[in-house]
């Protein structure tokens, strides 16, 4: 657990004008988004079936929260997703969803193996969204410009923000720049890519990181873990934004072009995962049975935290956190709700 706490922090909203400060950037952004991107709003399990394999694998080492069902076989386990990256690909299809027409979704996840800091919490709240491209779109072209869609949605949420709660926004850069992983680690080849994000994130005020899940060539070593099964390493990225309030990066949405037939089978085996291509999801995509796709998550609680300028994360979700991390927010004016 590692707690930053700010020098004379005081929010500038009450507990109760941040609640309806949130209630207006979730509603109003997840309809500017579904617009730019030809979105449209559907339901999602909160759990699947372990055996189908649809659930988001993370860095391979999180433990799913898992139960057994009353009415399925008690070998049939259930499990609360951590997000709905492979989700979204079927039901792209299972819904009957065109060329260039996506779908997105309120996704709410428990990451019970989380490092709880200012940033990062047990409960997880994101807009999961995906969007059908064919295959010849699977380019770094299409991932920029879908990247730049985005950033211009938050900024267009910004501005509303702004206009309705003027002083109480923390204002963001004006451009998003675009940088490889690779391209970190040969600039700054000495230090953690922790610290290289930090880095850059305090430069370009607003950048994507692109191509993360691979074996960078001078460590050996990925920049930062990505299951092989969704995304495309050499198609895929975080959006960062520099967060003067804390001294620190903060990241608000990881996604990329999705993997192809060719790229899971080589992905699957660099991660040693092969066996993988047994399930039923990963059936489908070898055999060509799902559509091409990009997508990602865009966190509705960062977002929240980043426009109105919190300290804490907590600030803008109802979650469970250690006793001292509460007391010690409270001495420092952060309204842990």
């Amino acid at each position: 657990m590692s707690l930053i706490l700010p020098k004379d922090y005081h929010p500038t909203l009450t507990v109760r004008d941040t609640e309806a400060a949130i209630v207006f950037i979730r509603e109003s952004f997840q309809a500017i988004l579904a617009d730019k991107l030809n979105l449209q709003r559907m339901s999602a399990p909160m759990f699947v079936e372990k055996k189908t394999g649809l659930n988001d694998n993370l860095n391979g080492i999180e433990r799913p929260v898992a139960f057994d069902m009353k009415a399925m076989p008690k070998d049939d386990t259930i499990e609360i997703v951590h997000s709905l990256a492979k989700w979204k690909r079927l039901a792209l299809k299972k819904y009957g969803f065109g060329m260039h027409e996506g779908l997105y979704t309120n996704m709410n996840a428990i990451r019970r193996d989380e490092v709880l800091d200012n940033f990062h919490s047990i409960y997880v709240d994101q807009w999961d969204w995906e969007k059908i491209i064919s295959k010849r779109e699977r380019t770094e072209e299409t991932l920029k410009t879908t990247v730049k869609t985005i950033f211009a949605a938050i900024k267009e949420i910004e501005k509303e923000v702004t206009v309705r709660y003027p002083g109480s926004v923390y204002h963001l850069a004006d451009e998003i720049h675009f940088v490889t992983t690779q391209e970190l680690e040969d600039r700054w080849p000495d230090i953690s890519p922790e610290e290289r994000e930090n880095k850059i994130a305090k430069e370009d005020k607003a950048v994507f990181i692109m191509k993360i899940g691979d074996k960078l060539k001078r460590s050996g070593k990925p920049h930062d873990g990505r299951a092989p099964d969704y995304d495309d390493w050499q198609l895929n990225g975080d959006i960062i934004f520099w967060y003067e309030p804390l001294q620190q990066k903060m990241e608000i949405s990881s996604m990329g072009i999705r993997v192809s037939e060719e790229s899971l089978r080589e992905q699957l085996k660099k991660a040693h995962c092969e066996e993988r291509a047994k399930l039923p999801f990963h059936r489908m995509l070898l055999n060509g049975e799902l559509p091409y796709t990009i997508g990602g998550g865009i966190g509705q609680s960062r977002l929240c935290m980043l426009l109105l300028g919190k300290a804490h994360i907590g600030e803008v979700q109802a979650s469970v956190w250690p006793k001292d991390m509460i007391a010690k927010c409270e001495q420092d004016h952060m309204q842990i709700l």
